[in-house]
């Protein structure tokens, strides 16, 4: 999972983008479940904390479904670069039809 670098945009600053967000959730959530190993993890909306075995359960599960997620991001990011760089799409001739005279 490789993370692009955050540069100044024109169109969002860096903690407007979802995508990063979903990254940091990533880091924060694993470190989350790191610390709380052999410990009781307590949730706000259950009656019982998560013991070992649930903690266990979302690093074997959840962890990976979000790696997943954001190297698929970054796959599709790398794609749409190519395609911009390749010249203008129908998308991009769409919006400047739009923008006011």
């Amino acid at each position: 999972m490789a993370t692009a670098p955050v540069s100044p945009s024109p169109l969002c600053r860096p903690e407007e983008d979802p995508f990063l967000l979903l990254e940091s959730t990533f880091h924060a959530v694993q470190d989350i479940l790191a610390s709380f190993q052999g410990c009781l993890l307590r949730r706000s909306w259950l009656e019982r904390p998560y013991g070992e075995e649930e903690i266990t359960l979302l690093e074997e599960e959840l962890l990976p479904a979000l790696k997943s997620c954001l190297a698929r991001i970054g796959e599709l990011d790398e794609q749409f670069s190519l395609r911009w760089r390749s010249g203008p799409t129908a998308a991009s001739k769409m919006s400047a039809s739009r923008s006011p005279s």
